[in-house]
């Protein structure tokens, strides 16, 4: 299995951690590194202390970070740069990641899985009308959301 890790800046990963639990509950190899300004001088550790544990636990580690070029970003990338079988993904959301959570046990690779997360995450940022949608909900009834 892969093991995805979480991270971003200040609550971003707990937030989203809290969504994928409600909406897919509790996940396997799955943790949140959060990057918090009372906590930025360990930071780098931390990522590295989790990222290597997930990665002798599983064959390959997909670390979620909220922004390409953020500290976050930037930290995964030298440590993935140091141990083997981890990718970064960045512009992380929560379609990518509930997809991914229970898409990834069906024989993807580490790159295929990360490729897999980028298209998701395309797919999942839309412009809705209000209009549009009224016509949408017209066509479909009184169905009910997630």
């Amino acid at each position: 299995m892969v093991g995805f890790i979480l991270t971003g800046h200040g609550q971003f990963s707990n937030g989203l951690a809290s969504a994928i639990d409600m909406v897919a509950g509790d996940q396997p190899a799955f943790q949140i590194v959060p990057f918090e300004g009372s906590q930025a001088a360990s930071y780098g550790e931390d990522l590295r202390a989790a990222i290597t544990a997930m990665r002798e636990e599983c064959e390959g580690v997909l670390v979620f970070v909220d922004l390409l070029g953020g500290t976050p970003f930037n930290q995964a990338m030298m440590i993935a740069a140091d141990v083997d079988n981890v990718e970064v993904v960045t512009g992380t959301n929560l379609p990518m990641l509930i997809e991914l959570l229970l898409t990834r046990g069906s024989g993807s690779g580490l790159s295929e899985l990360a490729e897999q997360a980028v298209s998701v995450g395309q797919m999942g940022v839309t412009h809705q009308s209000v209009a549009a949608m009224a016509a949408v909900e017209n066509d479909l009834g009184d169905e009910d959301g997630i």
